[in-house]
């Protein structure tokens, strides 16, 4: 009887005996190091690596709790979630996702593709480099896995078994509450509100009824709009970039809701990257990332239209005037949700180390000024926000504002 036959949380021991036992990647006998490079809130991840030759492979297991937070009890099930999320992003969008080599329903672990000659995009970021090829690659990979698995591409029948496949309720739950509700009351006495914006957060978010309407408008869109096949959680912790190739990953809070969630993620932490950017003075790199938000936006809406007539099955989807109405409804929650990731990013249990590592205490809290002003417009205004100079345009707004 195998020791995995039941779960249990590994180590890094643990990870070189699974590997040698489940997986046949590596020649027998091989000689494998193992290290753990997780750095996320819900996962344990492993490099497994033969000695002496380039041969590598990732091991992502899925822990009970959080590890921010061992309270927070989460199912094991969302790494298959993952795995199959994979799997189907790779038809559609080949070349920016990693492959999926194995799925262990016991264990809750996934074998993929390691990606470690590239860099976590955040921390890349972080060091102010530029990523010329991001907005095309990014605009691809959102088209494809989100129109391509809506209702006016697939049968419909078919859509609704994914639904069904898909349905996420645990980490669905945390996006609930993290990013839909907390950030705007504290109810639950976790948010971390930076101690020179107290005043600011609790007139601002805390005090704004008219915000928290819209927001509770944005909640129950997110909880009841079955769009398409999202991944969730698209920051810039869950991209991989190199030069030359963009990769998403992690999309283990992925169900079907707006696609407006992951473009709007996206953008809010490219202005995440800005705040950093803008902090150190580093004007040219700025400069790159409002081009990039503005090309993001612009190009998604470019290859949607193009995607939506090549791609479109449903007779009244082709309806003369549809096809422009429905990528403004996506816009329209693209500004949406732009807003809460960075409102919730910032006064929220989780945040991003763009933000919380300026050290200047002075400039920390003039990004966190512009971050909750900009997303303000985007929530308040989320109909006006149409094409890339629109969403550059409200962060430029902010960033006098915030002055």
């Amino acid at each position: 009887m195998s020791r995995f036959d039941k779960y249990f949380l590994m180590n890094e021991s643990d990870v070189i005996e699974y590997v040698k036992e489940k997986l046949d990647f590596f020649e027998a006998g091989a000689n494998l190091t193992v290290k753990e490079i997780g750095d996320g809130n819900l996962n344990y991840v492993f490099r497994v690596v033969e000695e002496g030759t380039d041969k590598s492979v990732i091991i992502k297991q899925a822990g009970e709790a959080l590890r921010i937070s061992a309270e927070m009890k989460v199912s094991t099930d969302r790494n298959r979630i993952e795995a199959e999320i994979l799997q189907i992003q790779d038809r559609y969008a080949p070349g920016l996702v990693p492959k999926i080599y194995n799925y262990d329903t016991v264990m809750c672990a996934c074998a993929m593709e390691d990606l470690s000659d590239h860099e976590l995009m955040r921390y890349a970021l972080m060091k102010h480099k530029i990523f010329p090829r991001f907005a095309d690659d990014i605009s691809t990979y959102l088209v494809n896995t989100l129109l391509k698995t809506s209702d006016v591409v697939m049968d419909h029948k078919a859509k609704k078994a994914l639904v069904k496949s898909f349905i996420n309720p645990e980490l669905c739950e945390i996006t609930e509450d993290l990013v839909l509700t907390e950030p705007y009351n504290d109810v639950n006495k976790r948010n971390l509100v930076f101690e020179k914006n107290a005043d600011f957060v609790k007139e601002q978010l805390y005090n704004d009824k008219a915000l928290h309407l819209e927001v509770a408008k944005i909640k129950f869109e997110f909880m009841n709009n079955a769009q398409a096949l999202i991944h969730g959680d698209l920051h810039t912790g869950s991209i991989f970039v190199k030069e030359n190739s963009t990769r998403v990953f992690d999309p283990e809070f992925a169900f079907y809701g707006p696609m407006g969630y992951d473009i709007g993620n996206v953008m809010a932490n490219l202005f995440f990257a800005w705040d950093n950017g803008n902090a150190a003075g580093a004007s040219a790199f700025c400069d790159w990332v409002l081009k990039a938000a503005a090309d993001t936006i612009d190009l998604f809406n470019k290859k949607f239209l193009e995607c939506f007539d090549e791609y479109a099955t449903d007779v009244m989807a082709k309806t003369d005037g549809f096809k422009q109405h429905y990528l403004n409804t996506v816009l329209s929650d693209t500004a949406a949700y732009a807003g809460t990731e960075l409102i919730r990013r910032t006064v929220g249990m989780a945040q991003v180390k763009d933000v919380t590592t300026i050290a200047d205490a002075e400039k920390r809290a003039y990004a966190e000024r512009v971050n909750i002003l900009c997303a303000k417009d985007f929530i308040m205004n989320r109909k006006a926000f149409k094409t890339g100079a629109d969403f550059v345009a409200a962060l430029k707004r902010a960033a006098q504002a915030a002055q």
